[in-house]
């Protein structure tokens, strides 16, 4: 994708400039699991514990995971599990729209407007490796007109922006 620096080890709040200033990451944690219950309670589906701890581990930086570094975490945190389970959860967690899959980065990220599955646009930096949503619904708009356009129905649209968040710049 681009040159790596020794800034990806940093973590998200060492790079304040690429999201809201004065951004709470723990409350940011907590609206997407409060939020995770109210779209999986109002489906009827079930969050379960594995469920949530994989939401936990994939919102736990604004830098996308991949599903055997959510693994690993799981793993270093007790819990046994196999690579098919964590990509049954990573499914579900995508079907109900708490997370997208960034085809780039064969990983995942946290969904900013839970619910809402099958698109999104994403801010990636290839330095640091952290990753934004934009969630903007004019270019969900374009994107659709031009599908129209050629007859085409998308089922998902997911775009990925890499470039250079304004700390790495």
């Amino acid at each position: 994708m681009g040159k790596t620096t020794d800034k990806s080890a940093q973590s998200i709040d060492t790079v304040p400039n690429f999201l809201a200033q004065g951004h709470d990451h723990e409350a940011c944690m907590e609206d997407a699991l409060a939020d995770a219950e109210r779209v999986c309670e109002a489906a009827g589906a079930n969050l379960t514990t594995l469920r949530k701890q994989v939401l936990r581990i994939v919102w736990s930086g604004h830098r996308p995971v991949g599903a055997y570094e959510i693994l690993e975490s799981l793993s270093s945190g007790g819990r046994r599990a196999a690579p098919p389970t964590v990509y049954r959860a990573l499914e579900f967690l995508s079907e109900h729209g708490l997370v997208h899959r960034l085809a780039s980065l064969n990983a995942y990220a946290g969904c900013s407007n839970p619910g809402h599955s099958g698109h999104g646009q994403f801010l990636i930096c290839t330095f640091c490796g952290s990753a934004v949503e934009l969630n903007d619904g004019d270019i969900n708009q374009v994107i659709q007109q031009a599908a129209s356009r050629r007859g085409f129905t998308p089922a998902s649209n997911t775009v990925e922006i890499a470039g250079t968040c304004p700390n790495c710049v």
